[in-house]
């Protein structure tokens, strides 16, 4: 008795990766990101602490092109390099 797999049968939905998963970037859409965060690194004796923002910048880029789940910078610890919006004038008054 043989069992056949036949695959065709369900259709195959891509989504973004769950959070702490990271595929390849087959294409390469974040590979000037990548180099830059590296070179940042290089250059600073491996402290990343150094490079936060060429970091935050490499992981927008693989949530924006669904290479990783989408999170707030916030809750991955950027919070200090998140753009506020900016003030009105109406609201700057005291």
């Amino acid at each position: 008795m043989s069992t056949a797999m036949n695959f065709s049968s369900k259709s195959f939905k891509p989504r973004p990766p769950d959070k702490g998963s990271f595929p390849l970037d087959h294409f390469g859409e974040c590979k000037p990101f990548k180099e830059i965060f590296m070179k940042c690194l290089r250059e600073n004796g491996y402290d990343n602490s150094l490079c936060r923002l060429q970091s935050k910048e490499y992981l927008e880029c693989r949530m924006e092109r669904q290479l990783m789940a989408k999170e707030p910078m916030e809750k991955l610890g950027y919070k200090d390099l998140v753009d506020t919006a900016p003030q009105t004038s109406e609201e700057a008054k005291p």
